[in-house]
């Protein structure tokens, strides 16, 4: 095995806000791709409730209808008009932030006193900004021009510069590591003998699983692992930069004198895979790869060097930090909890035992050119045919936790209905697919929770999962015709 775990592109990061405050062990996002799992954390909600399903103006990512309806409730837009905030954003907002059809760069969402967007998806050279509103444009110079560390220096500006009389909030969202993975050049040479981790799933068959899976080439041709391990190579890269700004942060913060009043949060918006179960790189998987996310707070009343396994996810962010701010939670439709009380270490603490995830699949009405022998339907194909997406890669899942239980259950919105069923205790590679083996009345409460959380808004995402004391089950809820439940949840049609 290849010693990268004691390698990390992120040590003084580890070292400021991890060992300073509290490592979450148990970190989901509950869609694994940029624009959904973006306006999760933004809005408190379940993609289900903001209505955000992919990267496209069509799946509502940074649309007029997101504007209208999500903007206004967003998180920083609570703490700027009723907590009396000074907000900062820098970096990449939303995929289609930016688009002509959505108001273009003029474009300020509401909330946002400082505002510092990245137009469109991630870049590191040749972009534009649109700065409180207006276009600024970038090359491709180094010192001036390099995507992570201008947000460093728009961020320690705003640290010097901002009002001392109203406290504030700030996020900044590098799109490192995501491609085109471009390193400074500083640190091209980096991580030379850094590859991919083999962990028991990379490059395997991925047996009894969907079918986007299983046409998976197995094994990977010699090419495609080069390409995957460079891709990871490289993305460790950009993540030294990111480091370097978590690092000029903090100084920048203590030699404000402001360290100590100052809550830190770091993570990220999806995960990714590099060669398990023989897919070379994307993310949009329902495996733990794709939907586990790091998650370090450092701040007042926090302990150092802490790790949490309570199961938190991404709309749990905005909750925290409003509950930080004092302001009264039941006010807001958010889906998610706060963490204060695990953070400043609550005893006894009732906590949830599961989370959702939910996927809509992606697909392209034309056959793929360098796949025609896979029909129409599928999107992000890789050399091999490996398809990474698909229309009905739709999926939801129950990711629960309890004492007992370390388990998920997902199901497809197909026409086999494909289940998948992991025990994680036994088998953290999610290898071994035991649907058609557990216990049938486990399957049934896991599926009729499922529904439950699908439909849930606010304080219904909240109620006890499965395996929690409180947990009411009628097997009369459970209806014989199957049908009419799977289209009253899988809407097909987000808007």
């Amino acid at each position: 095995t290849h010693n990268y775990l004691s390698q990390t592109p992120l040590k003084k990061t580890k070292a400021l806000i991890g060992e300073m405050g509290m490592t979450f062990s148990s970190a989901y996002v509950p869609s694994a791709l940029c624009c959904p799992s973006r306006a999760s954390i933004l809005t408190g909600k379940y993609p289900h409730n903001h209505h955000v399903v992919n990267n496209t103006l069509e799946g509502n990512c940074s649309s007029k209808s997101w504007q209208k309806i999500q903007e206004p409730n967003t998180f920083p837009a609570i703490l700027r008009s009723m907590c009396g905030y000074q907000t900062f954003f820098a970096g990449k907002y939303l995929n289609e932030y930016g688009a002509p059809d959505a108001g273009g760069l003029e474009h300020v969402p509401l909330g946002w006193s400082y505002w510092y967007a990245l137009e469109k998806n991630s870049k590191y050279y040749n972009y534009t900004l649109s700065i409180n509103g207006k276009a600024r444009k970038h090359g491709e110079n180094y010192s001036v021009d390099y995507l992570t560390d201008v947000l460093a220096n728009i961020s320690l500006g705003f640290l010097d510069y901002k009002s001392n009389s109203e406290p504030f909030f700030m996020m900044i969202s590098t799109p490192a590591p995501h491609s085109p993975w471009t390193a400074a050049p500083q640190y091209q040479k980096t991580f030379q003998n850094v590859f991919a981790p083999r962990n028991k799933n990379f490059n395997i068959h991925g047996t009894n699983k969907h079918w986007l899976i299983r046409q998976a080439k197995t094994p990977m041709t010699n090419s495609s692992i080069q390409f995957l391990d460079n891709a990871f190579r490289k993305r460790w890269q950009t993540l030294l930069s990111v480091d370097d700004l978590v690092e000029k942060l903090v100084k920048r913060l203590e030699f404000n004198g402001e360290l100590n009043n100052t809550y830190i949060f770091y993570t990220s918006d999806n995960g990714y895979h590099t060669g398990q179960f023989s897919l070379p790189i994307d993310k949009r998987q329902l495996y733990e790869f794709d939907i586990k996310v790091p998650l370090l707070v450092r701040g007042p009343g926090i302990k150092p060097n802490q790790t949490s396994k309570m199961l938190v996810a991404n709309i749990d962010l905005g909750p925290t930090i409003l509950d930080i701010a004092g302001y009264n939670l039941n006010k807001t439709q958010m889906d998610g909890m706060s963490l204060l009380p695990i953070l400043k270490g609550a005893r006894n603490l009732t906590w949830r035992s599961d989370v959702l995830v939910e996927y809509q699949g992606e697909g392209r009405d034309v056959t793929d050119p360098t796949c025609p022998s896979l029909s129409p339907g599928v999107s992000q194909c890789f050399p091999d045919c490996v398809c990474e997406d698909a229309y009905n890669n739709t999926y939801a899942c129950v990711r629960t936790m309890s004492a007992r239980w370390n388990l998920q259950y997902c199901e497809f919105d197909d026409q086999e209905v494909f289940v998948e069923v992991y025990n994680l205790t036994a088998d953290p590679d999610q290898i071994t697919n035991i649907a058609k083996s557990i216990d049938p009345e486990l399957l049934g409460k896991m599926n009729y929770r499922l529904m439950m959380l699908q439909s849930c808004s606010g304080p219904t995402c909240r109620t006890p999962g499965v395996f929690d004391p409180g947990y009411r089950f009628d097997p009369r809820l459970m209806f014989s015709n199957q049908g009419s439940v799977r289209t009253r949840r899988f809407s097909k049609h987000p808007l």
